[in-house]
């Protein structure tokens, strides 16, 4: 595939909201609110997995990393959508929309492996309580979130390059608020088929193999719960796993709306909104949804809180 210099040079014009104006600008002071929410939210997660001792567990070790990663979607997206927002000019240069797309993509699939490894946490706590710190110890812990963060780099270069070398001929309109492989693939005017087939079979590859073995974990979960003769098995499953699941069911029912409709116009539209719920809603929720079912963040928070006012009296 050729590509001319002008063709390599070509802004994209990110359509996002556009056509509804009084609608983008609610819309843009929902998503700064948002966005906000996200930078305090899993910042605070962060610092409280690291600085707290009784914290420095794998659940949480997963966990920092899980909204690490978040803060950086987020934040690959959100600021420039926030200026095409508030401003006349919706262009993003190709290099920066396939950079954009790019980390979008990788970020994405790396949060259904760590999802998948959570779940693998989830199910040595309950199922081997009397060999947890044998099974989940530090260097096993490390071990699978690089592999996690790493595995999806060379499949998202590979992809990005090809879209990349795709010849625009004018094409610079996308129909999103944010550049995504999928549509930069099909708005080339020389579409491949080939490249779309492959991005959305390493999508699904990347979807599904970790929701199986979520899926699988849980399974052998609840089958030990169910033979414990205790009033409070189910009390101890939800203590224990539900945050967890709670946070899959919210990723995967996005990423699931979003991929599984069907083409046409009024989809697009649609569309548009369930990747905006799944960009500010769910990285939002992640840390309330594990403080606020967790007496430990709860009193980690409260401590740290309480550290610096009293540093600030003194």
């Amino acid at each position: 595939m050729e590509m001319n210099n002008g063709s390599f040079n070509m802004d994209f014009i990110l359509l996002g909201f556009s056509e509804w104006p009084q609608l983008e600008r609610i819309i843009s002071v929902i998503v700064l609110i948002f966005y906000v929410v996200i930078l305090v939210g899993n910042t605070m997660i962060i610092l409280v997995s690291n600085l707290d001792p009784k914290l420095h567990t794998p659940m949480y070790f997963f966990l920092s990393n899980l909204s690490f990663l978040d803060l950086c979607y987020t934040n690959s997206v959100i600021p420039q959508m926030l200026v095409h927002m508030w401003g006349p000019e919706k262009s993003i240069s190709r290099l920066s929309c396939m950079f954009q797309a790019a980390i979008a993509g990788d970020l994405g699939a790396t949060e259904c492996l760590l999802l998948a490894v959570m779940a693998y946490d989830r199910y040595a706590a309950v199922c081997q309580p009397l060999h947890y710190t044998v099974i989940m110890h530090p260097q096993l812990c490390h071990r699978m979130v690089l592999a996690a963060w790493l595995t999806t780099i060379g499949c998202t270069a590979l992809i990005s390059t090809l879209t990349l070398m795709l010849p625009r001929c004018g094409h610079q309109e996308v129909d999103s608020f944010f550049c995504e492989l999928l549509d930069l693939i099909r708005t080339a005017c020389a579409y491949s088929k080939v490249l779309e087939v492959l991005f959305l079979s390493l999508s699904a590859l990347f979807l599904l193999v970790p929701l199986s073995a979520i899926l699988f974990s849980y399974g052998v979960i609840t089958r030990a719960v169910m033979r414990i003769k205790s009033a409070t098995r189910w009390q101890k499953l939800l203590s224990t796993c539900g945050s967890h699941l709670t946070v899959v069911t919210l990723f995967y029912g996005a990423l699931m709306s979003m991929y599984l409709r069907p083409q046409n116009s009024s989809s697009q539209n649609e569309g548009k909104f369930i990747a905006l719920v799944y960009m500010i809603l769910i990285p939002s929720l992640n840390p309330f949804i594990y403080s606020l079912r967790n007496k430990d963040v709860k009193n980690a928070v409260k401590k740290i809180l309480c550290v610096k006012i009293w540093s600030a009296k003194l």
